[in-house]
């Protein structure tokens, strides 16, 4: 054999051995591909794919008066001057025909509201209710083809278990629609948080995670790792106003339940039992009490139905357990008019579990009485007193009235009427006849506001 034809036929062999290596290493080079994509789906990952078609983002126009800063601004920014501002939050799907969570501070004196979709789709929104108390709101859109969001429990999270929040922070600087994630996990379940002046809600029984929740995430849902919302974004602790990691979600069974009621009535239904119990002030006594004690049961009140009186300690309402004002709080937040709640109770009486009827709230129940057109008063009761918090045993309570009226009169809801010139209004039904003997002149109309006595004065033609 020549050297030529050997060479020939090595390079021919070396050949066939390349092409049957091809189909191994090409084969080794896939499954080496399909084990990294495994191994990057992770259970965070298809959380977050589950749940993300039903976010969105929530686009919202309100107008807010502006204040000069400093007598120099006096000069540039006229007394009373309003501008249209822009907001964004996020929230998402819970219904097939386009019920929509979000949170009410994110929607707060909008005057328009347009939810863009996951696909970049925009619609214009309607308003069904906001409730400040919870910080939800419910929005409705007409769309077809929507993915509502699987939904999951509160009541069992595990500390340490991993969570993720989904949601749009930043979205109208970054241009883009689709929702972001941040991943992390509860930290803490059933946290209070102390109510400040200049909050409106009350943030009781909230989901603590360490998953940062940034502005524009407000609204958004708080996935478990199977991919179900347990929780909808609500708020950050933070002096810098930036998330340091520790972020704050409302339970989703306490959203679900405001939003249905804010989509069939446009109210919420709130719980009241006629007790009182001890306040901030008592929060560091709870360990020699071991539990949270009552001060106060109002007459013919579910509290005094129930065999329950002032000296007695609560220890635990079902499996919650009681320590300060905030976990009562809670139980009433989550409790709708015609529940029971089981309250383990100490007292005089030794330790026994009583069931309390929850009834809905005195002023909702009360007879409502229209004056001058428009303010509705009611006559204030116990009831009503210990309902909110009214030092006069008689009067009648504002309980709603126009923001015309408002301007007009000077008058604002909750407001007691006490006199109307010389006139002691004791009961609603006092307070036409005085306002007709008035008319066609000045009345001063007293009032307490706040625990305080003042006074407005205004002309009834």
């Amino acid at each position: 054999m020549t050297a030529g034809l050997a060479l020939t036929m090595m390079v021919a062999a070396c050949g066939a051995a390349a092409r049957d290596a091809a189909p191994l290493e090409h084969a080794a080079a896939v499954q080496q591909t399909q084990s990294v994509t495994a191994s990057r789906k992770s259970a965070i990952v298809t959380a977050a794919q589950r749940v993300a078609p039903s976010v969105v983002s929530v686009n919202v126009v309100r107008r807010e008066r502006q204040r000069a800063g400093d007598p120099f601004s006096l000069f540039f920014v006229p007394r009373g001057y309003e501008r249209t501002v822009q907001g964004l939050g996020s929230g998402f799907v819970v219904t097939p025909d386009g019920l929509i969570i979000t949170n009410q501070h994110v929607v707060e004196g909008a005057e328009q509201i347009v939810v863009t979709t996951s696909d970049g789709s925009d619609y214009p929104a309607e308003l069904l209710g906001e409730d400040p108390v919870t910080d939800v709101a419910a929005l409705r859109i007409q769309a077809d083809g929507l993915h509502p969001a699987p939904l999951g429990s509160s009541t069992d999270l595990l500390i340490g278990e991993w969570v993720v929040a989904i949601g749009n922070p930043y979205g109208y600087l970054l241009g883009n629609t689709e929702p972001t994630v941040t991943a992390g996990v509860v930290s803490g379940i059933g946290r209070n948080l102390l109510p400040s002046p200049d909050q409106p809600g009350i943030y009781v029984g909230m989901i603590q995670t360490d998953a940062p929740i940034n502005p524009g995430n407000s609204g958004g849902p708080l996935v478990n790792a199977d991919g179900e919302v347990i929780g909808v974004n609500s708020s950050i602790f933070s002096s810098s106003g930036g998330s340091v990691g520790i972020g704050f979600a409302i339970p989703i069974e306490r959203a679900l339940r405001v939003a249905h009621q804010l989509a069939d009535s446009h109210a919420v239904r709130r719980a009241w039992v006629g007790l009182a119990v001890t306040g901030a002030e008592g929060m560091r006594q709870w360990k020699e009490r071991g539990g949270l004690a009552v001060i106060g049961v109002t007459p013919g009140s579910p509290a005094e139905s129930a065999g329950l009186s002032a000296g007695d300690v609560l220890v635990r309402a079902g499996t919650r357990p009681l320590r300060t004002f905030l976990d009562w709080e809670a139980v009433k937040l989550d409790a709708s008019p015609g529940d029971t709640v089981a309250l383990e109770v100490k007292g005089s009486r030794g330790n026994r579990v009583v069931r309390l009827a929850v009834e809905n709230l005195p002023t909702e129940r009360a007879e409502k009485i229209d004056v001058m057109g428009g303010i509705r008063l009611i006559s204030v009761t116990p009831a009503v007193r210990q309902e909110r918090g009214i030092q006069s045993e008689k009067g009648a309570l504002v309980y709603e009235l126009s923001e015309r009226t408002q301007r007009i009169t000077g008058l604002r809801p909750g407001d007691v009427i006490r006199q109307i010139n010389r006139s002691v209004i004791e009961a609603a039904d006092d307070v036409d006849p005085a306002f007709e003997t008035a008319r066609g002149r000045g009345v001063r109309v007293f009032v307490e506001r706040g625990g305080r006595i003042s006074y407005v004065e205004f002309y009834i033609r």
